[in-house]
């Protein structure tokens, strides 16, 4: 059986990477300034975090319109049986619910819809797992059930630099917002049932950052091998010198570097950071 792997734009895979791998990328959009853009397609990160600072007015994001799915879907029934079409969390985006809805309007092709109930490069794990499993010839039942156990141990932990992105995007409330910018609080933020909500309130960026790598610590403190990945809204210096430090500190941990893009970034906004992982 032959199986595709299709993902959203918010895994932030480079495009050389999807490419060796042969996966599958459907864009998220953003609206900004009366224009709309499609991530990772026609809009650079650098670019957008740029844009945002002209902006009078915050972006705002989209799902991909269910024909885009639709479309890509019918391509590959030419030549795959099945896909796994592997989303940001659902408690966040209806592009999940977008794939399973066009898979039911696909004749002569199977898809497996997966909730990543995350977002980034830690949903961009299961994406890299996906493909190299089918291309090695593996079947759709034994993917998802390699994303399942990949799950047991996934976890991401993001600190934003300013509370506003998130207050003026609906993501926070009001008054949230005004609590933590009056005490000069970096929450730290995590995914539970779903959606983004707050793991704990620091007051510091340096202590912020020390309590996500202190998490990482214990998680790993058996010696088995992790995967982790640092994530950043154009701190890309500050997250280097944290990956080398932690690099130095975690030798049972392959680390690599991501970024925020347009559709999260709009979200958190410039200066978050994030650390996610998972057991090999």
């Amino acid at each position: 059986m032959k199986t595709a792997v299709v993902t959203d734009s918010t895994a932030y895979i480079p495009k050389e990477v999807r490419e060796r791998l042969h996966i599958h990328m459907i864009p998220l959009q953003v609206i900004m300034g009366g224009e709309v853009y499609e991530e990772e397609v026609n809009l650079d990160t650098d670019d957008f975090y740029d844009k945002v600072k002209r902006e009078e007015k915050l972006p705002t994001t989209s799902q991909p319109p269910i024909g885009q799915f639709v479309e890509k879907f019918e391509q590959l029934a030419s030549e795959y049986d099945a896909v796994v079409s592997i989303h940001l969390s659902s408690g966040i985006s209806g592009t999940y619910q977008g794939a399973i809805s066009a898979g039911e309007m696909v004749d002569g092709l199977d898809v497996f819809a997966f909730d990543s109930e995350v977002s980034c490069h830690v949903q961009g794990f299961y994406v890299l797992e996906a493909a190299q499993m089918a291309l090695g010839g593996k079947g759709p039942d034994e993917i998802v059930a390699r994303l399942n156990e990949m799950k047991q141990s996934m976890r991401a932990y993001f600190m934003v630099d300013n509370l506003s992105h998130l207050q003026r995007g609906g993501r926070l409330s009001s008054a949230q917002a005004l609590i933590g910018s009056l005490l000069q609080v970096k929450p730290l933020l995590h995914f539970e049932d779903k959606v983004i909500v707050p793991f704990e309130k620091i007051r510091t960026r340096k202590k912020a950052m020390k309590r996500i790598a202190d998490l990482l610590g214990e998680a790993v403190a058996s010696g088995e091998p992790y995967k982790a990945v640092i994530i950043h809204a154009k701190r890309e210096e500050e997250a280097k010198a944290w990956k080398a430090e932690l690099e130095s500190q975690l030798p049972n941990v392959e680390f690599a570097l991501s970024y925020f893009g347009p559709v999260i970034g709009t979200h958190l906004g410039e200066g978050s950071l994030g650390l996610g992982w998972y057991k090999v």
